[in-house]
C-alpha cells in the first residue's frame, strides 16, 4: 500500500458531516416512489429507541441530532455485527478484483474485445493509461448511455469503487473500476469542453441505476456515489460545485438507486399495489406474514427514464418493457 493511500485511510470512508454530504444530507433521504424519507430495514439501530425500528424512517435528526447513530459501511463495522447482518439480510461484499473482473467482461461484450479499461493481474489490475478506443459502430457517447442496473447493491461497490469494500483500501480516481467511474473517464477522455463534460457526466450519472433493501447501505450507496462524481468535477475544474449543481446530482442518485425489496418491486416491509393474490404472495410464500403482520400495500417502485424526461414502474423494467 503506498504512501498516499496509508493517509487517505485514515480519514472516515463515510463521513455525513463533511462536504458535500452535508449540505444535501436531507435530500439523500428522499424516497422518490412514496415521497417521504427511505427507511431503516435493518433492526441494528433499534437498540436506540422505537424511533430506530426497522420500519421507522431515516432522518437527519436521527443521523445527527442529540441521539446521533453513526453510518459505517461494512469493513468499519464489529465483526459479530458483520456476521448478523450476513445471517439476517445475506449481505456479503465482494472484493474489488473480482468486481473489477466481472465489470471487464461486461465491457468485453459491449466493446467485443477484452481488456479494454485494464488488464487483471492475480488480485490486482493493472489500468490502462491510453484513451479508450471506440472503433467500427460504437461512439463514447452511446457508452456513457448504455444502461447499467447493479442488484442488490449495498454500497454501490459495482457502480463506484472509492475503496475496497472488503479492505476499506482507497482507490485513487484513475485507477478505478466502477460502472460509473469508467463511463466518467469516457467523458474526460471524449469531452470537448467543460459544458460538454458536464453534460455527459451528469448522463454517465443519468444511466447507472442500484437499488438496495438495507436504508443504511443505501444511504452510503448514494454518499459513495455523490462524492465520485464531486471528487471527478473538482479533478476537472479544480473548484467545487455550486448548491444548485450538488442538488441536481442528489435528485439524479435518488431517482436511480433506490430502496426496494427485490421480491416485491416495492419498499421493504409492503406488498405491491394492482396484482393478484397469488402474486402478492408469491404462491403462498408470504401467506402466514400477511396473516400475522397485515404488511402495508405500497406502489410499485417508480424509477426515471431520464431519456423520455417520465418516471416508470420497476415491473415496466423488470419485464422488458423499458429500455
Amino acid at each position: 500500500m503506498t504512501q498516499r493511500r496509508r493517509e487517505t485511510r485514515l480519514k472516515r470512508l463515510i463521513d455525513l458531516e463533511s462536504y458535500p454530504v452535508q449540505l444535501v444530507l436531507d435530500r439523500l433521504l428522499q424516497d422518490k416512489t412514496t415521497k417521504q424519507n427511505i427507511i431503516f430495514a435493518t433492526d441494528a439501530y433499534s437498540a436506540n429507541g422505537e424511533d430506530f425500528e426497522e420500519t421507522s424512517s431515516i432522518t437527519v435528526e436521527k443521523l445527527l441530532g442529540f441521539k446521533k447513530i453513526r453510518i459505517q459501511p461494512r469493513v468499519e463495522k464489529a465483526a459479530d455485527e458483520q456476521i448478523a447482518r450476513t445471517r439476517k439480510k445475506a449481505e456479503v461484499f465482494t472484493p474489488s478484483w473480482i468486481i473489477n473482473k466481472m465489470n471487464n467482461h461486461c465491457d468485453e461484450e459491449w466493446f467485443g474485445r477484452p481488456n479494454v479499461f485494464n488488464t487483471e493481474d492475480g488480485t490486482g489490475w493493472v489500468t490502462n493509461t491510453t484513451p479508450i478506443a471506440f472503433e467500427g459502430k460504437t461512439s463514447w457517447k452511446a457508452y456513457v448511455d448504455s444502461k447499467r442496473l447493479e442488484i442488490t447493491c449495498g454500497e454501490a461497490p459495482y457502480v463506484v469503487s472509492r475503496y475496497d469494500a472488503t479492505t476499506g483500501e482507497i482507490i485513487p480516481i484513475e485507477d478505478r473500476i466502477g460502472i460509473l467511474d469508467r463511463k466518467l473517464r469516457v467523458v474526460n477522455e471524449n469531452a470537448a469542453d467543460d459544458a460538454e463534460w458536464l453534460k455527459w457526466a451528469l448522463r454517465a450519472l443519468q444511466s447507472s441505476y442500484g437499488y438496495e433493501f438495507q436504508g443504511d447501505n443505501l444511504l452510503i450507496a448514494r454518499v459513495n456515489v455523490l462524492d465520485t462524481m464531486v471528487e471527478h468535477y473538482e479533478a476537472r475544474f479544480r473548484a467545487q460545485p455550486d448548491i444548485r449543481l450538488l442538488r441536481k446530482m442528489v435528485n439524479i442518485i435518488c431517482w436511480n438507486f433506490w430502496q426496494m425489496d427485490g421480491l416485491t418491486g416495492t419498499i421493504p416491509f409492503s406488498l405491491p399495489k394492482q396484482q393478484d393474490e397469488e402474486q402478492m404472495t408469491f404462491g403462498g410464500f408470504f401467506d402466514e406474514v400477511v396473516d400475522e403482520v397485515q404488511l402495508p400495500i405500497m406502489p410499485i417502485c417508480r424509477i426515471m427514464d431520464w431519456r423520455k424526461e417520465c418516471s416508470v414502474s420497476y415491473d415496466e423494467i423488470r419485464g422488458g418493457k423499458g429500455k
